[in-house]
Formats: C-alpha cells, structure tokens, sequence
C-alpha cells in the first residue's frame, strides 16, 4: 500500500481530489493511502508518506517541502491536470515516480 499525500493552501481542494484518487486507485486494484492537509501541516503529515503531491496554487512551497523530505519524492501538480481532478493521470504519475 502507498501513501499518498495531498498538500495545498487548505486542504479543501485536494480533498475532492483525494476521493476521486481512492475511487480510481480501487478501479485499477492499486492500494493507496491518499490524505488532503494544508501545505502547513507538510512536515508532521508527510513523514509516513511514500510521495507528497503539492498543488499548482502553492508551488511556492515545493523546495520548503522537498527540503523537509529530501528522501521523498515531492512533486508539483499539474495546474490542467489537477484543475480537471484528473485522477487518472495523477495515479499514473504516482506509479510512474514510484516505480510500480
């Protein structure tokens, strides 16, 4: 099982996401752990995380995070991809980055 988490400005945005994640990661019998938080909570919910997804509207936030983890991959959402909860693509990704 991989655990994904989702940072943005709230958390609010990424929790649509975060469901549409778990819906498709079932259709494609792939096991995750997916969460939403507020990029501020990055350093204690990331610990556990295999890769932490940033949304595009607090990429500022990438090298602050990456910086926390540099042992993780940490990786800037696609501004179209998120923008159309594309949950496919953002699956395809995390298997891609992951290796699996």
């Amino acid at each position: 099982m991989r655990k994904i988490i989702l940072v943005c400005a709230g958390g609010m945005s990424t929790s649509i996401l975060m469901k549409r994640m778990e819906d498709t990661a079932k259709e494609q019998d792939y096991e995750i752990d997916v969460s939403a938080h507020p990029v501020s909570h990055a350093y204690k919910v990331g610990v556990d995380a295999d890769i932490i997804l940033i949304g595009p509207q607090v990429r500022f936030q990438h090298q602050k995070v990456q910086d926390l983890f540099p042992e993780k991959p940490v990786l800037v959402m696609d501004m179209r991809t998120y923008g159309m909860m594309d949950s496919v693509a953002i699956i395809k990704t995390v298997k891609e980055t992951l290796g699996d």
